[in-house]
């Protein structure tokens, strides 16, 4: 895939997800997709996501920044939302908040297959 088919494919999962469209998510996700080095699966990472808006009913991706290099996509997502009860072990509990996420994904075969994130968990106690 080249750069610009990385982006237009990037934008279309992240629109997938804004919309919680679970039954299109293999569009977009690898059958084998692992999450920071832990084999998933499909299954196992649409349950993630669904506990992720579980966690942040009003949750939605913004996508800040978006770097394509074939075949990795690296992105930075900003949110602002109010996570219910506790949020990466922080007491949230509705409150208001504004992080980012970094985000590196390896496209195999078209779809999504390595994920590595790691969330600005420091920015959400900041703001508690």
């Amino acid at each position: 895939m080249t750069s610009a088919e990385l982006a237009d494919l990037y934008r279309s999962y992240i629109a997938c997800l804004n919309q919680q469209d679970w039954t299109m998510l293999g569009q977009f996700v690898h059958d084998d997709v692992s999450h920071n080095a832990k084999p998933l699966g499909l299954s196992g990472y649409r349950a993630m996501l669904e506990q992720d808006f579980r966690q942040i009913p009003d949750l939605q991706f913004d996508i800040e920044l978006l770097v394509c290099e074939p075949p990795r996509i690296a992105a930075r997502l900003k949110f602002d939302c109010r996570p219910v009860g506790l949020f990466l072990g922080l007491a949230v509990n509705g409150k208001r908040v504004s992080f980012c996420e970094n985000v590196i994904y390896e496209i195999r075969d078209g779809k999504i297959y390595q994920v590595w994130s790691i969330i600005d968990k420091a920015a959400i106690e900041a703001q508690l």
